[in-house]
């Protein structure tokens, strides 16, 4: 017996961020050598729009967001953007499941590691949306771009030990609330990849969508510091390390060489996978996935489309990608992929029927 995921919704903030951000960010870094490769890098990222809950403001005008949230000299503390996360993550969060319109929901798993408050968002949810006051609620937070692959897998063990539940799963992040004032090329370059999304998806034993195979883990040695994220008095800080992708290509490299059927490719061949459902953490890191599986372009169009109109949104964008897979009608056999602080591999082995 199978667990499926049934249906995706997924929903954005209303707008679009990416253009501003990147004459902000350009204006901030050093005039010559930095802000040329900024917008180098920038013009090659694949990425054309991110989404946020702020309005740009009008950034001759000294403005960086339209109602001053953030003000040159003055970004706000921690505290402020937990209280507008508590907010607006939940009217997010009731868009998505208001289009997924799921009935019947036993259990509830919320993944964020963009915000936190308590009571959280799993229990606003279960009061905005009705849900039955014995709901089992799972809270996975602080994972990073990984967490909906664990979200997914404690929704497969739920349906494997109970084919009546009906597991609802929410990915939610507000990326933007993290936005940093920096003159360092690097820490610009990590801030230009994220926007923020929802989703919502059920799971359950109903034999349609798509069929979850066997979750697996990799943490590759000698790697905690490349993904970093933690909090600190402006909000939270992101470290990329420039190492990331190459290390992802060593690793699947290897993976793919060794034929081991206890490693993520489970013994298999690329040419085995039909579909590929790769979380975007940038063009660099599917660039990496492309490289060291040595998949043809195609392979991962769906990512480098979600990557391409929404930018990264840590833990629900691999959940946008499987959200296209299932809109286009694709069908066969795939396999997930999705890489975190650790730097962590997350898997799983997925069927999309016909």
């Amino acid at each position: 017996m199978s667990a499926w995921i049934n249906r995706i919704a997924t929903a954005t903030p209303p707008h679009d961020i990416h253009a501003a951000f990147l004459a902000f960010a350009s204006a901030g870094l050093p005039a010559g050598k930095s802000r040329a490769v900024f917008d180098r890098m920038a013009e090659r990222a694949g990425i054309a729009h991110r989404f946020s809950h702020f309005r740009p403001g009008d950034l001759a005008a000294g403005e960086i967001d339209a109602e001053g949230f953030y003000r040159h000299g003055a970004f706000p503390g921690t505290g402020a953007r937990m209280a507008r996360y508590e907010r607006l993550a939940i009217e997010l969060a009731a868009e998505a499941v208001a289009r997924l319109a799921p009935e019947g929901i036993t259990h509830l798993i919320v993944a964020s590691c963009t915000g936190f408050s308590a009571p959280g968002l799993d229990l606003e949810l279960v009061v905005r949306l009705g849900l039955r006051p014995d709901v089992a609620r799972t809270l996975i937070g602080f994972m990073g771009c990984s967490a909906a692959v664990p979200a997914l897998r404690a929704a497969d063990h739920v349906v494997r030990a109970d084919p009546e539940a009906r597991v609802l799963v929410i990915n939610l992040e507000l990326c933007s609330l993290h936005l940093q004032e920096t003159t360092d090329v690097e820490s610009a370059l990590a801030l230009m990849l994220f926007g923020d999304g929802c989703s919502a998806a059920l799971v359950s034993a109903d034999p349609h969508g798509i069929a979850l195979g066997d979750f697996r883990a990799l943490i590759l040695p000698d790697s905690a510091g490349l993904i970093t994220w933690s909090i600190g008095d402006q909000g939270f800080l992101m470290h990329l390390s420039g190492q990331v992708p190459g290390r992802i290509a060593t690793a699947l490299r290897e993976d793919a060489a060794l034929g081991d059927p206890t490693g993520l490719l489970r013994g298999m061949k690329a040419r085995d996978f039909q579909l590929w459902a790769v979380h975007g953490g940038g063009r660099t890191v599917l660039d990496a996935v492309e490289i060291g599986l040595d998949l043809p372009p195609e392979a991962l169009r769906f990512s480098r489309a979600v990557l391409r109109d929404f930018g990264n949104m840590s833990s629900c964008t691999i959940m946008f990608v499987l959200a296209r897979m299932l809109a286009e009608g694709s069908v066969g056999p795939g396999l997930a992929m999705a890489f975190g602080p650790g730097m962590v591999a997350e898997t799983f082995r997925f069927h999309l029927a016909s």
